[in-house]
C-alpha cells in the first residue's frame, strides 16, 4: 500500500486524462451552427471508431462476417482512429487466420471536431466505441447530429444518455439523425428481455414486476470490460450532476403499472434457479425507464420515417403485447461468497469514487479494488471464449387483470424467460452492436427519421430478437407456475 500511495504522491500532478471530467455541465439549450445538408450518397455503409481498442477490434471481426454476402445489407465500412498503426494492426486480428482485406482506414480523433464531421459525412451510421463516453462521447454525437447521419454505441452510462438526449434530441429530429446509445450489453439483453417476459403474459393476465438477474459463468476467470469499470468509477463521480440534469428537466409520462415494486432484502435467494442475487445499480434499468416513458407518450411506439400500411399495422400489433411494468436488476452468483465479492468491488467504488485520491487508485489499480474481475490489460482470448452469461427475467402479476385493482393483493402468478449468450463485453456486445447497424441499414424507412432514443423503443418491433438468436443469443420461456 504504501508504493501505491508514493506513486499517487509522483503522478498527481499529471493525472491521466481519464480524470478530467468535467465538474458540471450546462443543461440549457445552445446555439448549433448550421452545416452543410447531409450527403446523399454516403461513401460507407458504417465507419466503426475506435476500432483499435479492446472492444472495437472484436466490433471489427464481427462486422467481416457480415460484408458483402448476399443475405447482408452491408457492402463496405471504414475503420476509424487516432493511431493508423493500430488500427492496421486490428484490422490484420480481427481478419486471422486470413489476410486483412481492402478496408478504408481513417484517422479521427474525439478532440478534432472537423475530423468527426468529415467522418460523419461520408457514412451512413458511425458506431462509437470510444469510452467512457461522458468523457468522449459528445463530439462523436454532436458531429452525426449536425451531418445528419446515424449514431449507434455501446455506451452504459446514464448521465451521459439522458444528457445527450437534452442537448440533441430536437436538432437529430431536424436533421434525420437517429441517435441510439446502449446497443451492446448494456442494455439490450435487458430491454429485449423485458418484452419477450411481457409477450408471455396472454389476458387476462397481467404483469406488474419483472426482475432481472444476471449471473456471469466461465470455465477459467471472470474479466470485465475495463471500460465498464471506468464508466462506473466515473458514475459516482458525476452522481449529483445527473440528479441535476433529470432535476432540471420537464417530467416525463410515467406508465401506469398495477400493484408495487417489491422492496426485498439485500441479498436473495432464488432457489428456484439456484442463485444469490444483490442490486446491480446499472443503466439497465434507467434505458428500460426511458423505453416506458415513450410508450406512455403513444402506446403505438414511434412512426418510421416511410412506413408501409403493412409495418404500421405490424409495430402497432406489437407494441400492444408489451405491457409496462415496474423492473429492476440484480447481479448474481451460484454462491453466497459470489455476492459478498460483488457487494465489496461496489463498496470499493462507492468510497473511493467520490475523490481525487480514491479514483486515481480505483483506476489505476484496478485489479486490486475489483478484486480480480477487471485488469488493464484485459482477457485473453481463451478467457472470452470460455465465458458466457444467463440473465434470468422473473416476472410476477395476476392470473386475472381484475385482482390487481383489488387493494393489498398480492400476484399470484409468476413467469420466468432466459437470456443467454457468450462473454458480455467482447463477444456479446460486438453482436449486438453490428446487428443493430445491419437493422438501421436494411430497415431504415421503418424506423424514426431521427432523434435521441434508447434501443428499445427503436428496435423493439424490428426483426433484432430473431437475428440475435440466429448469431449466439438465445431467449427461452422456463415454465410457468403459480406463486
Amino acid at each position: 500500500m504504501w508504493t501505491i500511495v508514493t506513486a499517487y504522491k509522483r503522478s498527481r500532478t499529471i493525472l491521466p486524462k481519464i480524470l478530467d471530467y468535467p465538474t458540471y455541465f450546462t443543461i440549457s439549450n445552445r446555439a448549433i451552427s448550421q452545416k452543410p445538408s447531409p450527403n446523399p450518397s454516403p461513401t460507407y455503409d458504417m465507419i466503426i471508431i475506435g476500432a483499435s481498442g479492446f472492444t472495437g477490434k472484436h466490433v471489427i471481426r464481427e462486422a467481416l462476417k457480415f460484408l458483402n454476402i448476399p443475405s447482408s445489407p452491408l457492402k463496405n465500412f471504414a475503420i476509424a482512429g487516432r493511431n493508423t498503426s493500430k488500427l492496421s494492426q486490428a484490422l490484420q486480428w480481427a481478419s486471422g487466420p486470413n489476410p486483412p482485406p481492402e478496408i478504408p482506414i481513417l484517422t479521427a480523433d474525439t478532440t478534432d471536431s472537423a475530423s468527426l464531421r468529415h467522418l460523419a459525412s461520408r457514412t451512413k451510421i458511425i458506431l462509437n466505441c470510444v469510452g467512457p463516453f461522458r468523457l468522449y462521447g459528445e463530439p462523436v454525437v454532436e458531429a452525426c447530429v449536425d451531418s445528419g447521419c446515424d449514431y449507434l454505441d455501446i455506451c452504459g452510462e446514464p448521465e451521459f444518455m439522458e444528457r445527450m438526449e437534452v442537448k440533441y434530441h430536437d436538432k437529430a429530429v431536424e436533421n434525420g439523425s437517429l441517435v441510439v446509445s446502449a446497443c451492446g450489453f448494456d442494455s439490450i439483453p435487458a430491454e429485449l428481455g423485458w418484452m419477450f417476459n411481457s409477450r408471455q403474459w396472454m389476458p387476462p393476465a397481467i404483469f406488474s414486476t419483472v426482475e432481472a438477474y444476471i449471473s456471469l459463468e466461465s470455465d477459467k476467470r471472470i474479466v470485465g470490460n475495463l471500460g465498464t469499470y471506468e464508466s462506473a468509477v466515473l458514475s459516482v463521480a458525476n452522481a449529483d450532476i445527473l440528479q441535476e440534469l433529470r432535476r432540471s428537466r420537464p417530467k416525463k409520462p410515467r406508465p401506469e403499472i398495477p400493484g408495487t415494486f417489491p422492496k426485498g432484502p439485500l441479498v436473495n435467494h432464488l432457489k428456484e434457479i439456484g442463485l444469490w442475487a444483490v442490486k446491480l445499480p446499472s443503466a439497465d434499468a434507467t434505458v428500460v425507464r426511458r423505453t416506458l416513458s415513450c410508450l406512455a407518450e403513444d402506446s403505438r411506439g414511434l412512426p418510421g420515417v416511410n412506413e408501409s400500411t403493412e409495418q404500421i399495422e405490424r409495430r402497432e400489433a406489437y407494441w400492444s403485447t408489451i405491457k409496462p411494468a415496474h423492473f429492476g436488476m440484480k447481479i448474481a452468483s451460484k454462491s453466497l461468497l459470489g455476492v459478498v465479492r460483488y457487494i465489496t468491488v461496489g463498496k470499493f467504488i462507492a468510497l473511493f469514487g467520490k475523490s481525487d485520491i480514491g479514483r486515481w487508485l480505483l483506476l489505476n489499480f484496478p485489479s486490486v479494488f475489483s478484486l480480480g474481475f477487471f485488469r488493464k490489460k484485459g482477457p485473453t482470448e481463451d478467457e472470452v471464449a470460455s465465458a458466457s452469461f444467463k440473465m434470468w427475467f422473473v416476472g410476477q402479476g395476476f392470473s386475472d387483470g381484475s385482482r390487481a385493482s383489488q387493494r393489498n393483493r398480492k400476484p399470484d402468478m409468476e413467469i420466468i424467460t432466459r437470456v443467454m449468450g457468450p462473454e458480455i463485453g467482447y463477444s456479446t456486445t460486438p453482436i449486438i452492436l453490428v446487428q443493430c447497424a445491419l437493422m438501421l441499414l436494411k430497415e431504415r424507412g421503418n424506423l424514426p427519421k431521427g432523434g435521441v432514443f434508447p434501443p428499445g423503443i427503436v428496435f423493439g418491433p424490428t426483426d433484432l430478437q430473431d437475428r440475435l438468436q440466429e448469431n449466439g443469443i438465445s431467449f427461452d420461456v422456463i415454465p410457468k407456475k403459480t406463486v
